[in-house]
């Protein structure tokens, strides 16, 4: 493993990350001139229990965080990131993104969290889902709402959100070292639009994938994120509900999906990876910080649910998802890049 890369490349990896935070966080400046008081009338002023880091301390971190992702393509674990973005297909999403967001803003304001597009009916849904988390036009359920998503995500995270995830290809690379791609079969839980998936198939492009996920308009997305790829499919599911024989995976990943779900629906979740994996099968959990993994960002992790509505957080600040999985999966790995980390767990073999 490991290869050599040029000054070339590493320039042009470091100007495309660049302008990528460039971009995302203008998005996000552009926003904060349309919001307004976080605090509604009546309500006690936010007061985190620890310091919020200043923007000196987060712009080091994402150094850090594209230093380890471009030390982890130089070591072979996974291919360059693509640097293609369509020019008119960014200033299209972004358009899209900043009249969206004046929809977000007053559905904020006026703490409209449960008036979700119910075009596809609600028989199917879980009551947990049935919402807007961070107050997203039409919950997780409309063709708007899947097209804005990736816009959405990058602009919260200043561009970081596809490292972050690429964090999550190592333990994969590891597990796969010495296998053949054609005999191993994947499930990401709770895939939204494929963006992880995709670059899984880039990696690996004859390993079996099925993409899980409740909403169809972004299975939908996903389909056309993998099309270029056989050994692909997807399946409409709850991740509390998974449509897989026991042991039938021995990949199972998920990628800031357990922070989205109540405590008892986490807990059956939890239940069902273990289920579907096979004995010596990796789960590889990547989500949010979680409170004391690092400390200086624990009062931005209790400022999240604060400024967005995300209902279930503050229970998966404090979840513990090695204590919860010891009967039956053994903790290999925890490693952290911004603000997110990637647990890699592997189940015993009896």
């Amino acid at each position: 493993m490991g290869k050599t890369i040029s000054n070339l490349q590493k320039w042009r990896y470091v100007a495309g990350q660049s302008a990528r935070v460039a971009w995302y966080a203008g998005h996000y400046a552009a926003v904060n001139r349309i919001r307004g008081p976080l605090v509604r009338a009546g309500e006690q002023p936010f007061r985190p229990s620890g310091a919020i880091p200043d923007i000196r301390s987060l712009a080091r971190e994402i150094r850090t965080l594209f230093d380890r992702d471009l030390k982890n393509v130089v070591a072979g674990y996974y291919r360059a990131p693509e640097m293609r973005d369509d020019p008119r297909r960014l200033v299209d999403k972004s358009l899209r993104f900043l009249l969206d967001a004046r929809r977000v803003e007053a559905r904020r304001q006026a703490d409209r969290h449960n008036d979700v597009n119910m075009r596809h009916g609600s028989n199917i849904y879980p009551d947990y889902y049935l919402q807007n988390f961070h107050y997203q036009t039409d919950g997780w359920l409309s063709e708007g709402s899947a097209e804005l998503y990736d816009t959405q995500v990058e602009v919260l995270f200043a561009g970081t959100a596809d490292a972050m995830r690429r964090q999550a290809l190592v333990p994969i690379a590891d597990y796969l070292e010495g296998r053949d791609q054609r005999h191993v079969h994947l499930a990401d839980i709770g895939c939204g639009t494929g963006r992880f998936l995709r670059e899984i198939k880039r990696n690996w492009p004859r390993l079996n994938v099925t993409g899980v996920d409740l909403a169809p308009d972004y299975l939908e997305k996903t389909k056309r994120a993998l099309r270029r790829w056989s050994r692909t499919r997807t399946l409409q599911a709850a991740a509390e509900a998974l449509p897989f024989e026991k042991a039938s995976q021995d990949i199972v990943t998920a990628s800031y999906l357990f922070h989205e779900l109540p405590p008892e629906v986490r807990t059956r979740a939890l239940c069902e990876v273990v289920r579907v994996l096979k004995p010596g099968g990796r789960f590889i959990l990547i989500d949010a910080l979680q409170t004391g993994d690092r400390t200086s960002m624990d009062g931005l992790l209790e400022f999240f649910p604060r400024a967005f509505h995300e209902p279930y957080f503050e229970t998966y600040l404090a979840e513990d998802f090695e204590h919860r999985l010891a009967a039956d999966m053994s903790l290999l790995s925890t490693t952290s890049g911004y603000l997110t980390k990637v647990m890699c767990f592997q189940k015993h073999i009896i």
